[in-house]
């Protein structure tokens, strides 16, 4: 038991910090921007596995420079957020699968968080934390430029800086999630637990709260059964994280009788 002490630790912080995030994605409607970045990362595995360096390494890179662009394009040109991420999207993944080696490939889109490091594992634990408090630092402003961009603009915040720091944090909870769940399942682990949050949710609080409570169980499960049972840990987490939120459907439309 004691084996699978540090990565239900790091399941539940790479969990929460993504869960967070997620929130603010579904109500931006960006609910699938998390997915696409997911393969962006791809191409930056791919080379670091290749030159046998750290893999986040190479994701965080990729996804950092990527993230560059796409908040460069998104401000210099008509096209929206969504088709610019889509460009990304198509391209990287077609390059990391042609550049990555075909037996590390699985574990790309699949994800293995049990092969963890300790130090890979601490490191996951503190950038989490990172990641969450730098979420709650701005969601005050995040919930202002969602309301109105005018309004928040009118009150000193600069929505373009703010918009890119939430793009660097996606690319960061992408980075740490997809050692987790991989890069096929990296969106569900943004999206699953903040939907489920929402269909039961009356405040921006409890969205947010409920977010973060949901991915941490998703996880903590995923982690539990995966290990008693042998399975991988992403696709359990997933099928876990759609149950709770098929339970929270029918929370919801019992209300409404």
């Amino acid at each position: 038991m004691q084996d699978i002490i540090l990565p239900l630790i790091v399941a539940a912080f790479v969990a929460a910090s993504a869960s967070l995030l997620g929130s603010f994605a579904i109500l931006k409607r960006m609910a699938l921007v998390g997915d696409a970045l997911s393969h962006v990362a791809l191409p930056g595995m791919a080379l670091a596995i290749l030159f046998k360096f750290d893999p986040f390494i190479g994701a965080i890179s990729f996804l950092v420079f990527t993230v560059c662009g796409i908040w460069i394009i998104e401000y210099r040109s008509s096209l929206s957020l969504e088709t610019i991420v889509g460009v990304f999207f198509t391209a990287s993944l077609a390059i990391g699968a042609l550049i990555m080696p075909e037996h590390d490939l699985i574990e790309a889109l699949f994800g293995n968080i049990t092969d963890l490091t300790i130090q890979e594992s601490l490191a996951s634990i503190l950038l989490s934390a990172i990641l969450i408090a730098a979420i709650l630092s701005i969601y005050k402003k995040l919930t202002l430029n969602m309301v109105s961009q005018e309004i928040a603009q009118s009150i000193g915040i600069n929505n373009k800086r703010l918009e890119f720091i939430f793009l660097l944090s996606f690319a960061l909870a992408v980075a740490l999630g997809i050692r987790f769940v991989g890069a096929l399942l990296m969106g569900s682990l943004v999206i699953i637990p903040a939907a489920s949050a929402k269909n039961i949710a009356r405040s921006l609080t409890a969205f947010m709260a409920g977010s973060v409570f949901f991915g941490v169980i998703a996880a903590v499960f995923g982690i539990y059964f995966s290990h008693t049972y042998s399975l991988s840990p992403g696709p359990v987490f997933i099928l876990i994280s759609s149950l709770i939120f098929l339970s929270t459907l029918i929370m919801r439309q019992f209300r409404k009788l």
